[in-house]
């Protein structure tokens, strides 16, 4: 088949890139950058196209013959207040140049949006959502949980807090409840769900096999890494201070920060589903999750970073 991946350079876009060449598809990739994107070999780059989906003057026909494509772009590590109407005219400009194609299935990674009061960047992922479900092309939305992987922004918080802090003074919101998901699951699924037709017009929550607070994570972290940590929760440590807090502290930039905090509020629970079942996809452990990330690491074998977008 031959596939359309929007935000080729970003986290997820770099990871699966590999996977679809090794089965066989043909790739059109999407990038801001050109001259940034040259890890694959194998891509054809007369398939490559610069594109920003926020700048119609850089729109330019894409191939006619792409039956799925991936929508892969999000800006919560770009800006801060506004980057929900960035997503809204991004997903309103990809369908219009999706549209004038053949395409047939478009598969969205969103988050996990079932409480009642959503952050900013869950309301704006679900935005997203109704924005690309209201088109004629079917869409496949996978909400995925926290994404555990070597370079990802989550684990590599994390690892920051863990490896710097035999002490930690830490906000409430540790107490907040999540479902921690390894990255080579969420590929897995992304991968499994092509040319699905029951998973056409519908949304499947992606998660690991764990419900987990961040203090768990944490700690759970440190015991992997057999490092003894103490950690203690104060419930007056404000949102600016907990930015703060992750940006003097990790590799973390400070936008980043502000709206990992903001997210880092709500719980972020799975709904029941059986999809990883039909998929036959063993969910790893958050344990499993960690333990490979670092074993990337230490091999210098990381496939991509959450900072690769920029």
């Amino acid at each position: 088949m031959t596939i359309l991946i929007t935000g080729a350079n970003g986290y997820i876009g770099q990871r699966l890139i590999p996977v679809l060449l090794k089965q066989g598809h043909q790739l059109v990739c999407c990038v801001r950058d050109k001259s940034r994107f040259t890890r694959f070999d194998k891509l054809d780059k007369n398939q490559v196209f610069e594109i920003d989906f926020l700048d119609p003057a850089t729109h330019t026909p894409l191939p006619r013959n792409i039956d799925i494509a991936f929508y892969l772009i999000h800006s919560m590590s770009s800006s801060i207040g506004d980057f929900s109407e960035k997503e809204a005219l991004a997903a309103q400009n990809f369908l219009r140049l999706i549209e004038q194609t053949s395409c047939w299935q478009i598969i969205y990674l969103s988050g996990i949006v079932n409480e009642e009061k959503l952050s900013d960047h869950l309301q704006s992922r679900l935005n997203v959502e109704t924005i690309l479900r209201s088109h004629r092309i079917p869409a496949t939305v996978l909400r995925a949980g926290i994404v555990v992987g070597s370079g990802s922004a989550s684990f590599e918080v994390i690892r920051d807090l863990v490896e710097k802090l035999p002490i930690m003074v830490a906000p409430r919101w540790l107490k907040t409840t999540c479902q921690p998901i390894a990255v080579r699951n969420v590929i897995q699924f992304l991968v499994g769900v092509m040319g699905r037709k029951s998973t056409f017009n519908k949304d499947f929550d992606i998660g690991g096999p764990e419900v987990l607070t961040y203090k768990d994570m944490l700690q759970q972290y440190a015991e992997v890494r057999k490092l003894k940590r103490r950690l203690f929760i104060v419930p007056v440590m404000t949102p600016r201070l907990s930015s703060y807090w992750l940006y003097f502290v990790t590799q973390t930039s400070y936008i980043l920060a502000v709206n990992l905090v903001d997210s880092m509020k709500v719980p972020i629970v799975c709904r029941p589903n059986n999809l990883y079942k039909e998929l036959n996809i063993e969910l790893l452990s958050y344990r499993q999750a960690v333990q490979l990330a670092l074993e990337r690491a230490e091999q210098q074998s990381v496939l991509s970073s959450w900072r690769d977008s920029f």
